[in-house]
């Protein structure tokens, strides 16, 4: 099988453009292609001035492989283990990045303790069963807690917002705005591209 080989990142994003075009002629329909999530991630690093990148949901690490030259530390948390390691060893001549395997929930508390300053949070919906797949659906709303009760005032993007329904136990966009924007009122929430994102109110 094609995924379970070393050349599958590659082949994976080879697909980037063609998708990004294929998307602008349908009109930029809800699910955004991966390169205009490159460019979102590239912009919010840029515009608040952060050096350091966590993602949760390496995956085949397309994200991290995009970024690499962006930011001065990358630390990507990935689930499934085989995942994990192939990451750690295609990016292990890289010494400002670091994958870390596990569950995010349990890691998170290890990578909040590395940083010292505001980073950058791309979380992926998807990670955490919050698009139709199997998972922990606390997961998120835990690791959300713990970003944002920080000591740093961190950003945080949400990969796949089309994911918060307001069904099966997920909550919607609104209830996800309302419980950050009340307990954190120096954080608003927008999204924009099927991307929530929380920054820091003007």
């Amino acid at each position: 099988m094609l995924q379970r080989t070393p050349v599958y990142g590659v082949y994976k994003a080879l697909g980037h453009h063609p998708d990004y075009w294929y998307w602008i002629l349908r009109g930029r329909p809800a699910r955004s292609p991966h390169l205009l999530k490159q460019k979102t991630v590239r912009e919010y690093g840029e515009k608040f001035v952060l050096k350091t990148l966590v993602e949760t949901g390496t995956y085949y690490g397309e994200m991290v492989a995009a970024m690499k030259s962006h930011f001065d530390h990358i630390y990507s948390i990935e689930y499934v283990p085989e995942l994990a390691d192939r990451a750690a060893r295609k990016f292990a001549r890289y010494p400002h990045i670091r994958i870390f395997g596990g569950d995010s929930r349990v890691v998170m508390p290890e990578v909040l303790a590395l940083l010292k300053g505001p980073a950058l949070f791309w979380l992926d919906a998807g990670y955490y069963g919050w698009i139709g797949k199997e998972g922990d659906r606390q997961r998120l709303s835990a690791e959300m807690e713990m970003i944002l009760s920080h000591t740093h005032p961190h950003i945080i993007l949400l990969d796949d917002a089309r994911g918060l329904t307001g069904q099966g136990g997920v909550p919607s966009v609104a209830e996800v705005k309302a419980h950050v924007e009340s307990k954190f009122p120096q954080r608003q929430v927008e999204v924009q591209f099927d991307i929530l994102r929380i920054t820091r109110r003007s």
